[in-house]
């Protein structure tokens, strides 16, 4: 047989086989068994494999051969209309018309590997497929699949890198800074001198600082000189800094520092707005009166100053700051609650209480569980100062964070209303009083409760071990300052004093509050010293 006639005979039994099912299939094994028999199937075998390799290598010919005709067609009626997207590099897009999707139509959502390959634009190209048009891309960029590849892998590298750094920037530690200030706490600020200083001295001017009160501006109110302004506390054993508001207003930035007590604690907080206020500038800066709170706003530093009214610290029938003109004052020694309330989460707390109590030798003290102020008991005075101060210093101890907030206790400020003790027998009060007190040894005696100043001391480092208190004596100080005391240039009854007033220092002279400028600068200068020279604890 030859070779065309060999090729008949395989064919006719493919042929067969094809469409003879169960039979078709014993054709075949025939057809193949010739083809052995003859030696040909590796020919047919190659075939069919060239056939394969054509279709391979120019299949996308054919597609696009086909189907690039119709793609360039004219729109028909109701065809879907296309348009070019900018930025992507001549890409077709063909708009497809939104429609309701029920909730069984609904794709499932594609769940990513990580955070990290979640496109940016997820949330938003959701919210969009809601209310316009789906965009479907036709065709592809002129790139060739390698670079495709690389500005994929590009892409993703860089939304893993941004990624990596939000969460940097999302994690918080806390960090401890070194402080600015190299004063060791072993240093006693409250022994030293008092030293005229008229080139650094005073640390503000009145007239600058809009935030002082009519109480203590007592040169605007008439005082003539001004020397008390330029006295300079020289510790003993170290050196105090001088006042730096920018570095301060850094340390205290996006937090609060309040001053708790009576109208002294006040005096002290304006004399510390006044120092701090240089470093904001005009417009970033106001005042606020919230019920008992009295609050300055640093807006550039996102962070406030405050004064909060508690002249006895716990509760008490003298609480309205407005209205405590209160001939019998009654306490609830045991009772601080409502006033706490107000304390936390403060930064910078200090307290003062005692001019107060001094009034009568014996304190009003509610009984325990009375439902109104007559029901009180009398109560010596120092023993109901010891069980107040207890009832704060355990407030402290319990509700206070000692990695985060700083407590102080500001000691006595006294009192300059008896000339003779100071040498001058022809003196009225503190009145023209115009030097402090410079060669004078010993103790003065001014009237002033050593006992209680004991106790204050005693308490704020015994019942507190938890939460450490630091306790700034500013008496022995200010007792040598019968000159810094507002006197006659104030206000009496919300009224500045006039001159027949003024001429009357035996019924009208205040030597309780100080002038501002003026000593309580230095009070607030001891608490600078205090929180620069410590660590800065920072949350990042």
């Amino acid at each position: 047989m030859n070779l065309a006639e060999r090729r008949k005979s395989s064919l006719a039994g493919a042929g067969a086989g094809a469409g003879g099912g169960a039979a078709a299939f014993g054709g075949a094994k025939q057809a193949v068994t010739s083809l052995r028999k003859g030696g040909r199937l590796p020919v047919y075998v190659a075939g069919v494999f060239f056939v394969l390799c054509v279709i391979v290598m120019y299949g996308e010919d054919i597609r696009s051969l086909t189907l690039e005709p119709l793609a360039r067609g004219p729109a028909t009626a109701g065809a879907t209309p296309s348009t070019t997207v900018p930025g992507n590099r001549g890409r077709r897009v063909v708009v497809v018309p939104r429609r309701d999707i029920s909730s069984s139509e609904k794709p499932a959502a594609v769940l990513h590997r990580s955070e990290q390959e979640k496109p940016k634009h997820a949330v938003t190209t959701t919210a969009q497929a809601e209310s316009t048009p789906e965009a479907v891309v036709v065709g592809t960029p002129p790139q060739t699949t390698t670079e495709a590849d690389a500005a994929e892998a590009a892409a993703k590298s860089r939304k893993q890198k941004k990624a990596k750094k939000k969460k940097q920037r999302a994690a918080k530690k806390t960090v401890v800074l070194p402080s600015a200030l190299s004063v060791p706490e072993t240093c006693d600020l409250s022994k030293g001198r008092w030293v005229f200083d008229n080139a650094s001295y005073p640390l503000y001017r009145e007239e600058e600082c809009e935030f002082l009160t009519s109480q203590v501006t007592c040169m605007k109110n008439g005082r003539r000189d001004d020397t008390y302004q330029k006295w300079r506390w020289q510790p003993k054993d170290c050196t105090m800094p001088r006042f730096d508001a920018k570095l301060f207003m850094e340390r205290l930035r996006g937090k609060r520092m309040m001053f708790v007590g009576d109208s002294l604690n006040r005096n002290q907080w304006e004399s510390m707005v006044c120092l701090a206020q240089a470093a904001s500038p005009p417009g970033k800066k106001y005042v606020s009166w919230e019920g008992q709170r009295i609050v300055y706003h640093a807006w550039t530093f996102n962070a406030t100053i405050e004064f909060y009214w508690a002249p006895f610290l716990v509760e008490s029938n003298s609480d309205d700051p407005k209205i405590h003109s209160i001939q019998h004052r009654i306490i609830k020694a045991d009772a601080i609650g409502s006033h706490a309330e107000h304390w936390r989460g403060v930064d910078y707390l200090v307290f003062n209480t005692y001019i107060w109590w001094m009034n009568t030798l014996n304190m009003k003290v509610m009984r325990p569980g009375g439902q109104s102020w007559e029901e009180h008991d009398e109560v010596v005075r120092i023993e109901a100062y010891r069980k107040v101060l207890t009832t704060w210093a355990n407030w402290v101890n319990d509700n206070v964070d000692p990695a985060r907030t700083s407590v102080f206790f500001m000691s006595m400020s006294p009192l300059h209303i008896s000339p003779q003790v100071w040498g001058n027998p022809d003196g009225i009060r503190c009145a023209k009083e115009t030097m402090p007190l410079l060669k004078w040894h010993g103790p003065l005696w001014l009237g002033m409760d050593w006992d209680m100043f004991h106790e204050a001391k005693n308490v704020s480092r015994k019942e507190s071990p938890r939460v450490p208190i630091t306790f700034l004596d500013i008496t022995t100080m200010s007792e040598r300052r019968k000159d810094g005391h507002t006197s006659v240039y104030t206000i009496r009854q919300g009224k500045v004093l006039g001159p027949e007033e003024q001429a009357d220092p035996g019924t009208y002279a205040d030597c309780i509050h100080w002038c501002l400028p003026g000593v309580p600068d230095i009070w607030n200068l001891m608490i600078y010293t205090r929180i620069m020279s410590r660590p800065a604890v920072q949350v990042e």
